[in-house]
């Protein structure tokens, strides 16, 4: 029995011992070091994006108005060209051939006409001292009326041959960038048909489309309502490129359909932006993000500070001790790759982003300085 409570006062002893042992070593361990952000209150736009394609400010198709033989390609495919530079012949041959044909038609008759002429002058004279008819007279002049007609007629098919024979050289109509032929040297073309030789686009500005919803259309209706003079911000758009690159250049609202397109329940929109560096390219697909209003005196933080449990946010505050607690939020619009809280902080308030750290509640931290918001 002696032994035996010997033995259960040295176990207690152990623990009491193993006890002062872990607390000693808790207060010996070093303080960890944890990024820290102070949250500010600002007014931040509101943005909604979309998927927009890209088009040249004029997309204009290259079509044979003749038939014939494609003869000769006269561009680099996908390069820039000048308004009026040739870019396609065709076979000339049977269209010069009519035009001569023409020429001839003309020349026989401004020679009939010059016969009736003369055939005119020579009998008006003579009607006048009754020495022939009135109706050789009437004759003569019908005779020079109808030449004159024809000579006309013919001068008329001539200049009509003429700009058929000039259809067989197909010049740009703009200045622009041509694409990729579809039809090579060697290849029929037929006016008659649909094909499309190529297409030039003038990009010194692009147009990008995109689709809203009605929904969308409605809210920002009302919100022109509300504030018309937010009217200049919802005008202004920014683009988003494939590769997560913001386009530095801002475009403007150019026109909306219509209607609602009672198929897909969408308004169609078109915003036009600059492109000097010719970085746009019609048949991009972006993302075009519209200014719908602007939040007052928002509180912004990054993503990085919000932990989401099941569908709860939390995030980890920072006491004038430095200790760190848990305090639930309400996580509102994602911005970029911060979050506007709704509700349960305000401006002053300290967030540590914690990241992989295994950090329990109530710890002491060593703030550094996490240098947000980031300077752009």
């Amino acid at each position: 029995m002696y032994k035996s409570i010997i033995g259960f006062a040295s176990i207690l002893l152990g623990l009491a011992f193993q006890a002062c042992e872990n607390e000693k070593a808790a207060k010996e361990a070093p303080i960890v070091e944890v990024p820290v952000i102070q949250v500010q209150s600002q007014d931040v736009p509101i943005y909604q994006e979309f998927v927009g394609q890209t088009f040249g400010q004029s997309d204009i198709k290259i079509r044979s108005r003749v038939d014939g033989w494609i003869t000769g390609i006269h561009f680099k495919e996908g390069s820039p060209v000048k308004k009026g530079q040739l870019l396609y012949s065709i076979d000339p041959l049977q269209y010069q051939t009519t035009v001569d044909q023409s020429k001839g038609q003309v020349a026989a008759a401004e020679a009939e006409l010059a016969n009736a002429e003369a055939n005119l002058k020579r009998i008006r004279p003579l009607a006048e001292i009754n020495a022939v008819s009135k109706r050789e007279l009437d004759a003569a002049v019908a005779s020079y009326e109808a030449a004159k007609a024809q000579r006309d007629a013919n001068i008329a098919n001539l200049a009509n041959q003429r700009i058929e024979l000039s259809y067989t050289k197909i010049n740009s109509p703009i200045d622009g960038l041509i694409g990729i032929s579809s039809l090579r040297e060697g290849d029929y073309v037929s006016a008659l048909g649909s094909s499309i030789l190529n297409t030039v686009s003038d990009i010194r500005n692009i147009r990008v489309r995109f689709s809203i919803s009605e929904r969308e259309y409605l809210r920002i209706q009302r919100l022109l309502a509300e504030n018309p003079n937010a009217r200049k911000e919802v005008a202004k758009t920014h683009l988003t490129l494939a590769d997560n690159t913001v386009y530095p250049e801002t475009g403007v609202i150019n026109f909306a359909d219509r209607q609602i397109d009672p198929q897909t329940g969408t308004l169609t929109i078109e915003s036009i932006f600059p492109n000097p560096n010719n970085v746009l390219i019609p048949g991009q697909f972006v993302r075009i993000k519209l200014v719908l209003e602007e939040r007052k005196g928002a509180i912004l933080v990054p993503q990085r500070a919000v932990n989401e449990v099941q569908g709860v946010y939390q995030v980890f505050a920072v006491d004038p001790e430095n200790k760190l607690s848990v305090k639930m939020v309400n996580a509102g619009q994602q911005i970029g790759d911060e979050w506007i809280i709704d509700k349960g902080l305000s401006s002053g308030d300290r967030l540590a982003i914690i990241g992989n750290l295994f950090i329990q509640p109530g710890s002491t931290i060593k703030p550094v300085d996490a240098n947000w918001p980031e300077k752009k």
